[in-house]
């Protein structure tokens, strides 16, 4: 990476083997499937093989699925502002060499993997107190191998697994977690995170394993994409399964999610995909969740021929009333972003999701909020300003279903 002129070319690449050639035209992106590629080599669900190349303006949706946003890509920016012009296929080869998010990996001769971090032992960053900048530190050993989304400071970091080889031995990609931290625009984001998942988790939701720094500053997350073997699995978020650019997260309806779901889940996993559906959208009406945007819903698969295509588990959950007072919901429901004139659409969105009993399923998550809120008194004492945004939606959503 020591020169600036424009990388052009990337093979592309799944657990199931070489998928194809991505290639940067004078004013488009091209895709050449591998000819001799299985169907279960496809890069996505939208685009099985084909002799026809796929060609996009901008970088493919499924590329751009895990490009650097924010913090990220600042990062990146400062630390090879003289040394390399970073365009999008320069950056994706940066981090899309195995560690992204999903099971598409890039890989070109002029671009090497970092491999250079040992791994971290989560009670080590658990028990982070404050005394150095860790994630600084995190960021200096993992940037160039996190590829996921996001304006939020994030990042993707093996996981140390001590004196557990068998677990290295088995797996074929190394445990992994996802470390984030609040930063100066967002104060609080990692309790933030933290209770209202643990609020998902009491109602129900399936949602990853995830934990709290002691200090409070540091949300940690396990990788969801990966099965119990360590493999990766197919992830996509719905931004790609809509073919829509990153650019365009928030410009869409929670009903073509819905139609999404019902598109591309296995029939045997639609009903379960749909009912979780609609408590994330009832969940982020209560919790004043203004980020439930079209790349924080996705799907999970092995392969693009699995039937067991399912709706991932519930990640991203936040209130955004405590940075932005007179936020609303990300995405169109039934016709309207306003959190407050969505009770009246949610009984219709609850029949589209096939959930009988709409009033009943709500008083359910508003119990598990004021349980999660009571428990978690001491970490929200931490953050006075949380509390009194997150109840503004409770309560008023409690009168409204009382």
């Amino acid at each position: 990476m020591n020169s600036t002129a424009p990388l052009l070319q990337l093979a592309v690449a799944t657990p199931q083997g070489l998928s194809g050639t991505l290639l940067r035209g004078k004013n488009d992106y091209l895709y050449t499937c591998t000819p001799t590629a299985p169907p279960e080599a496809d890069v996505s669900l939208t685009m099985p093989n084909r002799p026809e190349q796929y060609v996009s303006r901008d970088l493919h949706p499924i590329f751009q699925m895990n490009l650097p946003e924010g913090y990220v890509l600042e990062q990146l920016r400062n630390r090879f502002a003289k040394a390399a012009l970073l365009d999008p296929m320069l950056l994706l080869a940066m981090t899309g060499q195995g560690a992204s998010i999903g099971r598409v990996s890039v890989s070109t001769p002029h671009v090497q993997r970092d491999d250079s971090g040992r791994g971290e032992r989560l009670d080590a960053i658990l028990a982070w107190d404050g005394a150095e900048d860790l994630f600084a530190e995190l960021a200096d050993r993992y940037l160039l191998r996190t590829g996921a989304s996001g304006m939020q400071p994030k990042l993707l970091v093996p996981e140390d697994v001590g004196d557990r080889p068998a677990l290295h031995k088995a797996a074929v990609v190394m445990p992994e977690l996802i470390v984030k931290s609040a930063g100066e625009q967002f104060p609080g984001l990692a309790v933030n995170e933290f209770v209202c998942m643990s609020i998902a988790r009491e109602a129900g939701l399936p949602v990853p394993d995830f934990h709290l720094s002691k200090n409070a500053r540091i949300f940690v997350m396990r990788r969801f994409d990966r099965a119990e073997d360590g493999s990766a699995l197919g992830f996509e978020d719905m931004a790609v399964l809509m073919g829509k650019g990153s650019a365009d997260k928030y410009a869409s309806s929670y009903e073509a999610v819905a139609k999404a779901i019902e598109l591309y889940c296995a029939p045997a996993r639609q009903r379960e995909g749909l009912a979780q559906l609609f408590d994330q959208v009832a969940l982020s009406c209560i919790l004043g969740n203004g980020d439930a945007h079209l790349k924080n819903f996705g799907v999970l698969y092995r392969h693009p021929g699995d039937e067991d295509v399912r709706l991932a588990p519930a990640y991203d959950i936040v209130n955004t009333t405590a940075y932005l007072r007179d936020d609303g919901l990300a995405l169109l429901l039934g016709g309207s972003k306003t959190f407050f004139a969505a009770r009246a659409n949610l009984d219709a969105f609850a029949e589209r999701c096939r959930v009988n009993d709409a009033k009943r399923r709500i008083e359910q998550l508003l119990d598990a909020a004021e349980r999660v809120v009571h428990e978690q008194q001491a970490v929200l004492e931490t953050e006075p300003h949380l509390e009194p945004a997150m109840r503004v939606n409770m309560e008023r959503y409690a009168r409204l279903f009382a």
